[in-house]
């Protein structure tokens, strides 16, 4: 199994930046993707940004250009720089990895970590 500790969020003033930062531990040998999710309070989760395990980024439209996703294989550890921060980008942060244990599939989730942008 693989389980997923973000951290990282707070309050920050629009045009300022904040890393999250998503620990793994367990089988992360079978993690095949890592992805960071957002929530806003009225909102459906959307997917904020993508890295596969051999380092392929892909992001959403609405943080192109302003966020970075990267992942320390090393240490376990999924990032996601955050920059020009706007307060529409105030959300629960989640993060997300999919793979595969043997023949099973699995997606499992962080607990979210609250980003709160002040205009």
């Amino acid at each position: 199994q693989v389980q997923l500790v973000e951290s990282g969020g707070g309050l920050v003033q629009a045009g300022g930046s904040l890393r999250l930062s998503c620990a793994a531990s367990g089988d992360t040998i079978c993690i095949s993707a890592m992805n960071w999710y957002r929530q806003a309070p009225g909102n459906e989760r959307e997917l904020v940004a993508h890295i596969t395990s051999g380092g392929s980024t892909s992001y959403a439209d609405s943080v192109k250009g302003r966020f970075t996703i990267s992942r320390d294989n090393a240490k376990n550890t999924l990032y996601l720089q955050m920059s020009s921060l706007k307060p529409e980008d105030t959300a629960v942060y989640y993060c997300n990895a999919v793979g595969w244990s043997g023949p099973r599939h699995f997606e499992v989730w962080g607990q979210g970590t609250l980003v709160t942008v002040s205009s």
